[in-house]
This record gives C-alpha cells, structure tokens and sequence, in this order.
C-alpha cells in the first residue's frame, strides 16, 4: 500500500452555520462539511501532502455530500465507511458578534460513532508518517476501541501520533470520562494542539506555562502547541517556548475550523522539518505560518473545502508584517 503522509481517524459530518435571515425573520443554515480531523487532513492537502481518512458517514445525502466533498479537496476516502442504518452526524453552529461558536449536535447516534475495531484499516495506519485524532471519536466505547487500535497500531509502526482533544462537552456523559481519554491522548501523542480553554479545564491553571509544565510532568510530548486565539499561539519544545502573535483581521465572520487549520499547518512543518532539533527560529516560523492561515479561515464560511492556498498564507504574513511593523502613534 503507497505512503501516505497523514492519516486521521474520527468525526465527518455536516456543520449547519448561520447564513443570513429568511424574509419571515428565521435564521438560514448553510449545510457546510465539517468534522475536525477531515478539516486538519484539507489544509494538509491544500499544502500538498498525501492525506487519508478513517470514519463513517450515513448512506444519505449528507454522507454522499460529504464523501463526494472530501475527494474533491484530494483526501483519500478508501476507508469511509457509510452505514445504512444510522443517519450522518450534524452540528448546528451558533456563531456569536465576535465569531465564537456554540455547537448543537444530533448524534444519538450519529453514524460517526459506529465505526468498529474490524473496521480499522491496519495496514493503512503502517503506511502513514503522521496518525492524528480527537476525542469526538472516543465519546463512546465501540468508536473509542477503535481510535485505540488505530493509534496502537500507527504507533507500532513508527508513525508519529498527533492529538487534538477538542472537547466538546455536551456530548460526554460526565467530563471524569472526557478527562480520562485526553490523559490517553496525551500518554500517546507526539505531538498535541491544546486550546486555552482546554487546558485550564484539564490542568487548572490559568497560566499556560504552568498548565504545559503540569502535561509535561506526566507525559513527555515532544512537542505542544497551545491556541490562545485573539493572543496568539505558543509552542514548547525542547525545554524552550516561543510565542507568535496572532493575524487578526477586520473580515473575521466565524472562528470555525481556526484550531484546525493551524493544526494542518504544523504537521505540514514537522513532515518538512522534523519533530526534533526544532530551533527557537523554526518554531517561530512554524507558529507564524499556522497563525495566518488560522486567520485566513475566519473569514469564510466553514472550514473543508476553503482552505487557504500557501500563496494566500505568505501573503498575509507579509500584510501582518507591515501592520507589526508600523509605528504606532
């Protein structure tokens, strides 16, 4: 089976995003693809890399919109399952002034989490550099013995193992569950996007230096990012942190798929560079380019199929340098 750079296992599904007011005064929903790991695989793809995805869908019209979609942005779909029986996953977006989100999911169940250990695909995860996943796909315990054996068995190939928690609360049935599989995630991973949220709630500091430490003391990830969003982002490596400020821009419409975009981006950077020996000038590059195209996401609706090209994301670094660069009266 032919190599492929990045693989992900986890949730596809349809994200309803607000689209404007009907002339009776309702709210409008636009249908967008989504799903964490399939966004983080797009960017990836966008930038050239070999991706593939693991996971299931319904056999309606929302799985084939998102089968036929997450080929079009050239992710392989070999092992997209579609069941029968139960319906395709979907998320209502409530997007609020300052582009945050609050999600609604219809999952109980949702197709996304039947998928099964006999479905995971082995020899696939021994042909791929990079294994990422979430924790939407470990909600509940046949899709969790799953994603388990994918990272045990990407793990014992050599495979890089990439972990996002990306809580979501309302579909845990208590947080003492979603805290017991991040510490998985992190007892696994080489490398781990945490948000800000994300790690106060997991660690209880406020300060994320304190927070990071607090992961590190346990798990030694070689390599953790933190989104800070309108602050920036950091990465500790090496005993080192680097901190790079963020591209904020005027247009921003939504923060939907920001977190994964910037993932993207920096699994495209280790596949350049490497995970290790990653200097202070390396990780500001990294946390630079991730941050803009972070950006770039916020301006457009949804998240899979408009990621922004390398062209777009240089170009906003050299816009976001000339605004750093101003002098400031």
């Amino acid at each position: 089976m032919e190599q492929v750079d990045v693989t992900a296992i986890g949730e596809l599904l349809i994200d309803f995003t607000e689209h404007g007011i009907s002339a009776k005064g309702n709210p409008l929903y636009e249908a967008n693809p989504g799903g964490a790991p399939c966004n983080v695989l797009a960017m990836l793809a966008k930038l050239g890399c070999r991706t593939a995805f693991i996971g299931k869908v319904g056999k309606d019209f929302f799985g084939e919109q998102l089968k036929r979609t997450v080929r079009e942005v050239g992710i392989q779909t070999d092992f997209l399952y579609m069941d029968e029986k139960v319906h395709t996953t979907l998320a209502m977006v409530h997007t609020f002034a300052d582009g945050d989100r609050d999600f609604s999911f219809y999952r109980n169940p949702g197709a996304d989490m039947m998928l099964t250990q006999e479905e995971v695909p082995e020899e696939r995860l021994r042909n791929t550099k990079i294994l990422h996943f979430g924790t939407l796909s470990m909600t509940h315990e046949g899709v969790r013995s799953a994603t388990k054996k994918a990272v045990e068995t990407a793990r014992a190939a050599g495979a890089m193992i990439s972990f996002d928690p990306n809580l979501r609360p309302p579909l845990w049935e208590s947080l003492d569950i979603a805290r017991e599989q991040v510490l998985y995630g992190l007892s696994q991973c080489d490398i781990l996007k945490i948000s800000d949220n994300e790690i106060q709630w997991l660690t209880g500091e406020e300060d994320f230096t304190r927070g990071v430490d607090w992961i590190l003391s346990c798990y030694p990830i070689p390599l953790i990012l933190v989104s800070m969003g309108k602050l920036g982002s950091r990465a500790y490596c090496g005993g080192k942190m680097v901190e790079a400020a963020p591209f904020l821009r005027e247009d921003t419409i939504e923060t939907t798929g920001a977190g994964d975009t910037f993932c993207g981006c920096v699994l495209y950077y280790v596949l350049q560079h490497k995970l290790f020996g990653l200097s202070d000038e390396n990780l500001l590059e990294m946390l630079t380019f991730a941050n803009s195209a972070a950006s770039l996401i916020t301006t457009k609706k949804g998240a899979l199929k408009v990621m922004p090209s390398r062209e777009e994301i240089e170009a906003e670094i050299k816009r976001g340098k000339k605004v750093f660069d101003t002098p400031k009266d």
